[in-house]
């Protein structure tokens, strides 16, 4: 079945005006907005990186050619997919191109791992400026503007990492079972990526 990238496009505008209608209605969700940027930013950055790390860790400079081992925001950012995050609930980065189809497995895990260790690892942070700060937390404006955004970001990366396990092109997940699969199971799974698209959009 054949579907027309503007289809898949009009659908996405559809999502993205809804969303931005709601933040332009009301004041409390444009604050969210703004408090969410920095999660995606960094919950994206760093599954990218991480894809593009292990590429390399493994032997392929693709990604180092392709200036993809960078902790730069602007170096892994999808316009698209970045304004599907904010505004749709859901996006993607700009994908890591490899040319190490055996390591392909292991390079797609790394992104969801990194989402989850980054949620660990501001839980932590989150628990230790509360513990330290206690109801200075509560009083604090500015103190209490970064705990928020660090909630957002725990949230962010935790969806992210599980989302991108669900085994369906294109996500990571599919790349992960993908060497287990039959010739002819990966050959539909490869001629029905675009369906798979709509299914998630929708």
């Amino acid at each position: 079945m054949y579907f027309d990238k503007r289809t898949l496009y009009i659908i996405m505008a559809i999502m993205v005006l809804w969303g931005l209608s709601s933040y332009l209605t009301d004041m409390n969700a444009l604050l969210g907005l703004l408090y969410t940027i920095p999660g995606v930013l960094i919950a994206i950055t760093f599954h990218e990186f991480a894809h593009a790390k292990v590429a390399d860790m493994l032997g392929d400079d693709t990604p180092r050619r392709e200036g993809r081992i960078s902790l730069n925001p602007l170096a892994h950012i999808d316009p698209i997919g970045f304004i599907m995050l904010l505004f749709a609930g859901f996006g993607w980065g700009k994908p890591v191109n490899i040319s190490m189809e055996k390591a392909d497995a292991i390079v797609s895990i790394a992104g969801p791992a990194m989402n989850m260790i980054l949620a660990i690892v501001f839980t932590a942070i989150y628990f230790i400026i509360y513990k330290i700060a206690g109801k200075i937390v509560l009083t604090n404006t500015v103190l209490s503007i970064i705990m928020v955004m660090i909630k957002y970001t725990i949230t962010i990366n935790i969806g992210l990492g599980i989302f991108n396990l669900i085994p369906l092109p294109p996500l990571d997940g599919s790349k992960v079972i993908k060497p287990f699969l039959t010739y002819n199971a990966k050959q539909w799974f490869e001629d029905n990526e675009r369906i798979f698209y709509i299914i998630f959009v929708v």
